[in-house]
């Protein structure tokens, strides 16, 4: 729910990064070869395929105690029906569960409130059940929008909805509205309890376990090297360092206590950001792979992160030196890799605090991050907007159609819409569909044993252990999980015949999933791909903003102007992959967009030497002549791609100390033509095709006259 921050001040200490030494560039003839386009498609491996990461066990572990102790001490309290409204209070536990303790704790407050008040609304519109079908359509809007507006982390909108719609069933009337709201409130104070519980023995571990997973990602980024998936990893290695800083500003709440521990993670925070950005420098300076010692140091210094014992020795690089120029850019990427070991294999830092400053001591105001959600430029309000008209009218549809349980086609077209795009909500369908076929065997096979209560805490806990145990892998394998869980906490609210439960929630599933499919053909559909343009000028012109200041003699970059400058291009090109990776399963401007990935990966290419250029203590300047030339290089590119045109960039001025930068404008400059050449032959033939048209139809009149 934060900022994406970047490198603090690196003034008077020993163990910041201070590269005042000239850096020996090559000049670079060869261009690194481009990766692959990224691929979506509708086929069985993005249906049954696992993802790559690990599986979620300490989250299952807490979910399925989350929910058990929560529907027991409902059950022993109150009664069964209405229990399973602190079942779904518990699944506050599913939220925050990254972020640090003292951030966490707000934030789960926050999102327990959004239980309850889900349940009050879901149980007030419960009387008239056209009122219920808005209503839950409402919560599916206003949480998708509060959810990515603020950042919170997956799961996102869908367990709102949940909560609100399994609440619509729940017995009683307008009166008891208060008494569901308080019993919602039982099960998030569960849930946060048990989120909370590891806050007294590892307190900074969430902090950890981001610098640690950024160091991680740097070592994939060393591997790839030299090989054609380097522009992806890149991307990836990058999203984990702006993660490890997000994670360690959200930390510094009210009533942070800065140790001398704390700064000296603040410390290996800044020194995977800076060893990150050098890596980039060697990365597009280089052809082929780095010898594998230097990843296998940056998997040690992951390790180091939490044990300082298990920092790796900085001799063992001492070998990878020979050969190399004092000055090259691999013996700095070795040097820096040698000195963010010295810092990690001490426990605490010298200086508590000093010289360690993070400009960003808060995240954003929380009005500031709501507004901007909700500009013109930004895809969270077209994204909200979808999930709110379709969500409501897939259970208006159902009740027309006479189904007695809208709610579950409600349920299920606000899982599928949060696929994004049209090809991943096609693909979440699928995975919907066929999860919920397997889940309702499984479930109505136990409900004909007329299982006791306490075997029904037991299973739907265990389901919903199960369920965020391989949901991040794979939808389809968490929806068959998913299913059983959900159906036992609704029979349990409100009996159903269990002959009737299979054919009837399958249908429920298939029209859903149909409804939210038309949602995003029909609503919205090209809102990433319109938006990509000016995502690309977004990073050029703050790319020139760097450029420019790195090569101005006359003008001395503070740190904080070198903070602020670093983390709004960061950011600026996280969101242009997002924004690319997002309107590629666009429909059907997906074939208009495909070829602007050149385009993509030398904008990328140019933020990343960029920062990397930003990285030195004191770059090398440039002419006032050169200076200039280079900014209006910049802007008629920028141009260019605002009018959909070629750029006329002319000759490029020749910048001896950043030769990369002038190869990546140039191949920027010739992908741009490439792509307005092939959008207009697309163009064309696409008229070519219209006239065709007519003119058959012409024929067809005067034969049919005749």
């Amino acid at each position: 729910m934060g900022d994406v921050g970047d490198q603090g001040d690196s003034r008077g200490n020993g163990d910041d990064p201070t590269p005042s030494e000239p850096i020996w560039n090559p000049p670079t003839r060869v261009r690194s070869k481009i990766a692959e386009r990224p691929r979506q498609r509708v086929d069985l491996s993005a249906i049954f395929g696992l993802a790559s990461g690990g599986w979620a066990w300490t989250t299952a572990i807490q979910a399925t105690i989350a929910m058990s102790v929560s529907f027991t001490i409902a059950l022993v309290l109150i009664g069964p029906q209405v229990a399973t409204l602190a079942a779904l209070g518990s699944m506050t536990v599913l939220y925050e569960k990254k972020t640090p303790y003292g951030y966490r704790a707000v934030a789960l407050a926050v999102v327990g409130l959004g239980f309850v008040a889900s349940v009050a609304l879901g149980s007030l519109a419960s009387s008239t059940l056209w009122v219920a079908a808005i209503a839950i359509g409402a919560v599916a809007g206003i949480a998708t929008w509060l959810c990515q507006a603020l950042r919170a982390e997956k799961p996102g909108a869908i367990f709102f909805v949940v909560v609100c719609a399994i609440s619509t069933i729940a017995p009683g009337g307008p009166g008891d509205v208060p008494a569901h709201a308080g019993i919602a409130a039982i099960g998030a104070a569960v849930g946060w309890l048990v989120s909370m519980a590891g806050a007294p023995v590892r307190s900074r571990h969430p902090e950890n376990r981001a610098v640690a997973a950024a160091f991680r990602q740097l070592a994939e980024l060393l591997r790839a090297i030299g090989t054609p998936r380097l522009d992806h990893v890149q991307h990836d290695a990058s999203l984990a360092v702006a993660e490890a800083w997000r994670i360690v500003l959200l930390a510094q709440t009210r009533g942070y206590r800065d140790t001398a521990a704390a700064a000296r993670l603040r410390a290996l925070l800044r020194w995977v950001s800076d060893v990150h950005l050098t890596a980039t420098d060697v990365s597009l300076a280089r052809t082929e792979p780095l010898p594998e010692g230097a990843a296998d140091f940056a998997d040690g210094l992951a390790d180091a992160v939490g044990k300082p014992e298990l920092c790796p020795d900085p001799a063992t690089l001492d070998g990878l030196h020979k050969g190399l120029r004092p000055r090259s850019l691999e013996v700095r990427l070795y040097n820096r890799l040698s000195r963010a070991a010295q810092a990690a294999r001490r426990p605490e830092h010298e200086d508590e605090g000093q010289g360690l400053e993070l400009y960003d001591t808060r995240s954003p105001a929380v009005m500031n991050s709501l507004r901007s959600s909700l500009s013109r430029h930004s895809l969270v309000r077209p994204t909200a907007l979808r999930m709110g008209i379709t969500v409501a009218a897939a259970g208006l549809l159902g009740l027309a159609l006479g189904f007695e349980r809208f709610y579950w086609i409600s349920i299920t077209a606000t899982a599928v819409l949060q696929g994004g795009n049209v090809v991943l909500t096609v693909n979440r369908s699928m995975q919907r569909a066929l999860g919920t076929l397997v889940g309702v065997a499984i479930v109505t096979g136990l409900l004909a044993f007329d299982l006791p209560l306490a075997a029904i805490i037991a299973l739907a806990a265990t389901f919903q252990g199960l369920t965020q145990l391989v949901v991040g892998r794979n939808y389809f394998y968490g929806s068959v999980f998913l299913t059983p869980m959900a159906l036992l906490l609704a029979h349990t609210a409100a009996p159903y015949p269990v002959a009737l439960l299979a054919g009837t929630r399958i249908t429920d599933t298939v029209v859903g999933s149909l409804v939210g499919m038309l949602g995003a053909l029909l609503l919205w559909r090209q809102a990433s791909a319109s938006r990509l343009p000016q995502t690309i000028i977004d990073v050029l012109d703050r790319s020139r903003a760097v450029v420019v200041a790195v090569l101005d003699p006359e003008v001395t970059i503070g740190p904080e102007r070198r903070y602020r400058l670093r983390r709004d291009l960061r950011a600026a090109l996280l969101s242009l992959r997002g924004v690319y990776d997002s309107a590629i399963g666009d429909v059907p401007r997906a074939k208009t967009t495909r070829p602007l990935w050149p385009v993509v990966v030398a904008t990328q290419r140019t933020g990343y030497l960029a920062l990397a250029a930003l990285a030195l203590e004191r770059p090398p300047g440039a002419s006032l002549i050169t200076l200039q030339r280079v900014d209006l290089a910049f802007t008629e590119l920028m141009a260019a791609v605002r009018e959909r045109r070629s750029p006329r960039l002319g000759a490029l001025p020749r910048l001896t100390d950043y030769p990369r930068i002038n190869m990546e404008l140039r191949a920027l400059s010739s992908s741009m033509r490439t792509a307005v050449a092939q959008d207009q032959r697309s163009a064309a033939l696409e008229a070519e095709r219209r006239a065709q048209r007519e003119q058959r139809r012409a024929r067809e009149e005067v034969d049919a006259d005749l």
